[in-house]
């Protein structure tokens, strides 16, 4: 009887595979001992997708929030911040500029959205790379002025960063970083139903429209479809694969995969569409009504618009 726990001992240890029954050093937080394993780039990318269906179901949340913009109807915001938009393109002061970036963090800040976490969403990558785009025009060989920051000489000739440059800089990347701000407020404080619905009303076209709200609501069906099938095939899969060359047959097997997806499903969705009644124009459920708040709303954005460009002048001047 003894030696039955060492016949299922031998009998396990044969069938189990080796890999997972061999121990192995455990990492210490300094990184001294152990090897720690890179993420490959199939998973990175399944994290991203997942990433932005989290950022999708977020800013939902956020659009459900009882704040200020929140209330307001999406013809009257669109509206507003075109005209924000219009405004900061036209002024060419960066303290007025500055004035109109505080403005949209009081808005957001009214419209119950986290204040860090809407500066990150404006100033991580349009801002920044704006600013490395105009970057150049600081130099005195391409923006002449006066030299402000000195970088030494070349060919007998001073080099540096010229004050002209800079001013011209600055006021680029704060037009953007605010006309960014404006329009991120838009999307976080309007789902995207009535925000199309609101660009149907304006008379843009219907088929735009169509093809913008079915390829959002659908891109993250296919996403959700790509993160199945890697989830499935890391189940189903019993030694872990750490090369490059299976994770690039994942992928090219996937992309043709999904392309056959998107395709039969597109085909279902017409002809679903169809059958219900689709005769070219996208009906929603959603009535817009202008009430009091909105006057209200478009009265202070005026307000704000001539203040900008009043001081602008007169700065100017």
């Amino acid at each position: 009887m003894s030696a039955a726990p060492d016949e299922l001992t031998r009998t396990t240890s044969s069938i189990t595979p080796t890999w997972l029954l061999r121990r192995e050093v455990a990492l210490c937080p300094c990184s001294c001992v152990g090897k720690r394993s890179k993420t490959k780039f199939v998973d990175k990318t399944i994290a991203g997708a997942s990433s932005v269906l989290r950022q999708a179901l977020f800013t939902d949340d956020l659009a459900a929030q009882p704040g200020l913009l929140q209330r307001l109807d999406p013809r009257v915001k669109s509206i507003t911040v075109l005209a924000m938009i219009i405004a900061a393109a036209f002024v060419r002061n960066i303290p007025v500029l500055v004035a109109l970036y505080v403005t949209a963090l009081l808005l957001a800040v009214a419209s119950k959205i986290s204040l860090s976490y809407f500066v990150k969403r404006v100033w991580l990558f349009v801002p920044i790379f704006t600013g490395i785009v105009v970057l150049p025009a600081t130099f005195s060989f391409v923006t002449h002025g006066h030299i402000v920051v000195p970088l030494g000489h070349w060919f007998g000739h001073r080099v540096g960063l010229t004050g002209q440059g800079l001013r011209s800089a600055g006021l680029i990347v704060v037009r953007v970083a605010t006309s960014i701000s404006f329009v991120v407020l838009l999307a976080l404080t309007t789902t995207w139903t009535r925000l199309l619905a609101a660009l149907r009303s304006m008379l843009l076209p219907r088929m735009f429209i169509l093809v913008l709200g079915m390829a959002y609501r659908y891109v993250f069906h296919l996403l959700g479809s790509v993160t199945d099938m890697y989830e499935a095939r890391k189940a189903r899969t019993v030694q872990a694969e750490n090369s490059v060359k299976s994770g690039r047959a994942f992928v090219s097997a996937t992309a043709g995969t999904v392309f056959l997806k998107a395709h039969a499903m597109s085909e279902e969705v017409y002809q679903a569409m169809v059958s219900r009644g689709y005769t070219g124009e996208a009906r929603t459920l959603s009535v817009f009504r202008v009430r009091a708040i909105d006057m209200a709303c478009i009265a202070c954005c005026a307000v704000v618009i001539a203040l900008a460009v009043g001081v602008d002048r007169a700065i100017g001047r």
